[in-house]
């Protein structure tokens, strides 16, 4: 990817932070979804929301990051980007992040690529062949989990796969937002919504985790060891990050994929980055100095974020 950085938006932080808030999102009206309801096999839910195109049309299904959803500002993105290409797109919500608790006594988590799987093969049998799949932040992860769990079976359910700004190594990655600058403004954003929605998972399963545990966490690490990692079978929060990073799985991954990385992103130290020779030949690393945390913002003030799904589904059609 061949990126830099509009001259009046220096920095990662900056990168970050004005494309989620300020940025154009998309041309035109925004998108409009139909949102569909899933029952899950374990009896619980998710929400999936659809932009459809033409009968036929390839689909573009989007993993959202921690806390994100089909409102986000790189999902609307991804479906501006989606429709003017006469794709259909779909935004499968993680358990509770689609603007109503789930009911099952769990949430989601980096590396939760069993859920990613039973929703991509779904959306298989009902589409078909012509599937591509793009996660970003934490769904970056879980995918590229899934594809390395799935081995060679993966390219029978997708063309090619993609993953923006993930944090590969969690251990790298969570350490360093929970430091300095970005434990003051990223860590305290993440927490103001998924500390309540633990407790309200609480209220619905007395007993699930320890209620004056979770209260006292100031960072992520002491979130994933007092709900994530009990709440979903992990032993603590070192078991969490180190079993569920993708990073050391990378050339076990036998479909397309791309792996997109900024190296001034703010959640991610770039010293955690893989190498080509770590990936394996399936992986494209896409590594430009500049573009923050989802952000890449491009074009005069107040910029768009449109370049990073032109750029990324441009890879898809025809991944090398």
């Amino acid at each position: 990817m061949d990126y830099s950085a509009p001259y009046w938006l220096p920095g990662g932080n900056l990168q970050t932070i004005w494309p989620a808030l300020f940025s154009r999102r998309f041309e035109g009206p925004a998108p409009d979804y139909q949102r569909e309801r899933w029952r899950t096999p374990d009896g619980d839910f998710i929400d999936v929301d659809f932009q459809h195109g033409p009968p036929g049309a390839p689909l573009l299904v989007l993993f959202h990051g921690l806390e994100g959803s089909s409102c986000s500002h790189y999902a609307q993105a991804f479906a501006a980007t989606a429709r003017a290409l006469g794709w259909s797109y779909a935004v499968p919500h993680f358990r509770g992040c689609s603007g109503e608790i789930n009911l099952a006594p769990r949430a989601y988590h980096s590396g939760d690529h069993a859920e990613v799987g039973w929703i991509l093969q779904r959306l298989r049998e009902r589409h078909g062949r012509n599937l591509m799949a793009v996660g970003v932040s934490l769904g970056g992860n879980a995918l590229l989990r899934w594809a390395e769990e799935s081995g060679d079976s993966a390219a029978r359910v997708v063309q090619a796969v993609a993953a923006v700004s993930s944090p590969l190594d969690l251990v790298a990655g969570g350490h360093h937002i929970g430091a300095g600058f970005n434990r003051l403004v990223y860590t305290r954003m993440f927490l103001s919504t998924m500390k309540p929605k633990a407790l309200a998972k609480l209220a619905q399963h007395p007993g699930l985790f320890d209620r004056e545990k979770l209260l006292a966490a100031r960072t992520l690490y002491e979130f994933d060891n007092a709900f994530t990692a009990p709440v979903h079978g992990f032993r603590d929060t070192e078991d969490y990050w180190t079993r569920a990073s993708s990073k050391p799985h990378l050339h076990r991954i036998r479909v397309p994929a791309l792996v997109l990385n900024a190296r001034n992103d703010p959640f991610i130290p770039a010293a955690s980055l893989p190498t080509q020779a770590e990936v394996g030949d399936y992986v494209t690393l896409w590594q430009p100095l500049d573009g923050g945390h989802v952000g890449f913002p491009h074009g005069a003030w107040p910029g768009h974020v449109l370049t990073l799904p032109s750029a990324v589904t441009r890879w898809l059609q025809s991944p090398r």
